[in-house]
């Protein structure tokens, strides 16, 4: 269950933070250096995310950058002390995962409905194993957004409880051995650096 603070559940409060954060561009010809770090950074995305796609697909670029600056900013804001990570939420990650994936599938059988009944049978397939392939590929196809899900979870969730448990030990050996206690903070600065990263990639 997530956290409650007087009576509102600070999965809500964590969602909504992110956009009063981020800047809003304004319309002058030259903004603050946090707009134009936001503006380089996201035109560097896009123009990466969009590199293999053609002209069509360049309409979901808002789509794309918005969610990824969205998860990206609440990944990192739930690296701080004392704050709540709604990712760690299987609901709220399927609750993203579900409709994008079902939309990508219905659009993927509307425009090019040959090309994405063929990625359920590869080619080369012997004949007695197709209609066994073609169940196989149908089901990790429903199964991918579930498996997805849950691995982003538990990669989130083992981050931050591993953070919690090092940085308890390393405040209890404090006073009984001070040796172990830097070892275990030089431990837990290493695994927060990789922490960040996490809370980045999933993005």
């Amino acid at each position: 269950m997530p956290p409650i603070f007087m009576g509102m559940p600070l999965t809500i409060l964590a969602m909504t933070l992110p956009w009063a954060l981020l800047p809003t561009p304004s319309h002058r010809w030259v903004g603050n250096r946090l707009i134009a770090l936001q503006n380089w950074f996201l035109n560097r995305f896009t123009r990466q995310l969009l590199l293999p796609l053609n002209s069509g697909g360049h309409k979901w670029a808002l789509l794309f950058a918005s969610l990824m600056m969205f998860l990206l900013t609440l990944n990192i804001l739930g690296l701080l002390p004392y704050t709540f990570t709604p990712t760690t939420q299987l609901s709220i990650n399927l609750g993203l995962a579900v409709p994008l994936w079902f939309a990508t599938v219905i659009i993927g059988m509307r425009n090019q409905p040959t090309i994405a009944l063929g990625h359920l049978l590869p080619i080369g397939t012997p004949a007695p194993l197709i209609p066994i392939l073609i169940i196989i590929e149908t089901i990790s196809l429903f199964i991918r957004p579930l498996a997805l899900g849950v691995r982003l979870t538990a990669n989130l969730t083992a981050g931050h409880l591993l953070i919690q448990l090092i940085s308890s030990g390393a405040f209890i050996l404090a006073s009984l051995m001070p040796a172990v206690a830097i070892t275990t903070a030089a431990i837990l600065f290493l695994l927060t650096l990789l922490e960040v990263a996490v809370a980045v990639i999933p993005a």
